[in-house]
């Protein structure tokens, strides 16, 4: 279950990246390079203060995000290189905290993976609640069409027998 939600969730950013691409990093995402992709990291951390981001970011690269330490920063540029090649489509992302980081990329929501995760679990059971409403609907509907059809018979039996005495 759990590794089925997870191809979910890489399959999601996959398609969100599709459509960031063209959108407000194009310069950073539509031709993908570790370069950039640490430089757009670089500015999405610089305006982005969630702790579950900053968690990310920390596990990701093995140090907490600090303004005054950019140049160790601009070192980490082959840590990038997995994400990289998975926008790209040439690999698949394994390391949980390099998806969670690609997710952050692209403004995928709901992140990290344990939130998506969480939540793939309520929607499983949304849809089922659904289709009982659904299907209350529809047996009501159904119901009042037979009962509609009696009525019509009926209606149509006895103007049958009154053409024929009048």
């Amino acid at each position: 279950m759990q590794n089925n939600t997870l191809e979910k969730y890489k399959k999601a950013i996959r398609k969100k990246y599709d459509i960031e691409k063209e959108g407000r990093y194009f310069d950073y995402l539509y031709k993908p390079s570790r370069g950039k992709l640490r430089d757009l990291c670089w500015l999405i951390f610089e305006n982005n203060t969630t702790k579950e981001d900053l968690n990310v970011f920390s596990n990701f690269l093995s140090m907490d995000f600090d303004h005054t330490k950019k140049n160790k920063f601009k070192e980490k540029k082959d840590k990038f290189r997995p994400i990289e090649t998975f926008f790209k489509g040439e690999t698949d992302l394994s390391n949980i905290d390099a998806i969670n980081m690609a997710a952050i990329m692209v403004d995928f929501h709901p992140r990290p993976f344990k939130k998506f995760y969480e939540n793939s679990k309520t929607d499983e059971i949304k849809p089922v609640k659904r289709m009982d409403k659904a299907k209350a609907v529809f047996e009501k509907k159904s119901t009042a069409k037979k009962e509609k059809h009696e009525k019509k018979s009926k209606k149509s039996f006895f103007l049958d027998f009154k053409s024929m005495f009048f």
